[in-house]
């Protein structure tokens, strides 16, 4: 199952650009959970430890929805508005709390693809940053970033909204850079279900 996530508070372009991102997906016989944080309960990691000794979250709240989808996950798509030039504070609450799963089983994420979506309202507003800044979750956590590669897709997928969801799918350009990103991200998990056959 790949796991898509939308770090948006609002029914907006970010839920809707990964659920077009999911679609491709299946499309090429893949099978997709979609998480959203829009009229959830998520609060921010209080760094206390907790989890480190009893391998679980000891904050009560709609992360717990998430965590079973994380361990069965072999891939991720996670998706974020561009706030303040950077990443949206809820997409970063949900890549804190992801502390839980790795107390857990500190090799859940390892190896598996990842690939991400920034949209800003505007073109240059930080997508790439807020890109970067995913790219540096699956990094620290032994996991596999993906981007579309050159000539426009360079991290992954940015998407210019101008703040509306109609104009979000006028972006003829971001629609490439997902068009583009999704093909890689495909491959790399086929790629990767071609070494685990190998390897058993």
């Amino acid at each position: 199952m790949i796991l898509g996530i939308s770090g948006s508070p609002r029914k907006m372009a970010t839920e809707y650009i990964l659920g077009e991102a999911l679609k491709m997906l299946e499309e090429k016989g893949f099978q997709t959970e979609q998480f959203s944080v829009r009229g959830k309960s998520i609060s921010p990691c209080k760094h206390c430890d907790f989890c480190l000794k009893n391998a679980r979250c000891v904050i009560k709240d709609d992360m717990h929805q998430l965590y079973p989808l994380i361990q069965e996950a072999r891939g991720f798509v996670i998706a974020t508005p561009v706030y303040n030039g950077s990443m949206s504070a809820q997409t970063k609450m949900v890549i804190d709390r992801t502390r839980a799963s790795l107390a857990a089983d500190p090799k859940v994420l390892r190896q598996k693809p990842g690939m991400a979506i920034a949209i800003g309202g505007d073109r240059m507003g930080g997508q790439e940053l807020a890109l970067q800044q995913i790219h540096s979750f699956y990094i620290l956590n032994g996991m596999i970033p993906v981007s579309g590669g050159f000539f426009g897709a360079n991290l992954g997928v940015t998407i210019w909204s101008k703040d509306t969801l109609e104009d979000a799918k006028k972006d003829e350009e971001g629609l490439r850079s997902l068009g583009k990103t999704v093909r890689r991200f495909a491959e790399a998990l086929q790629w990767l279900e071609k070494v685990d056959s190998k390897e058993k």
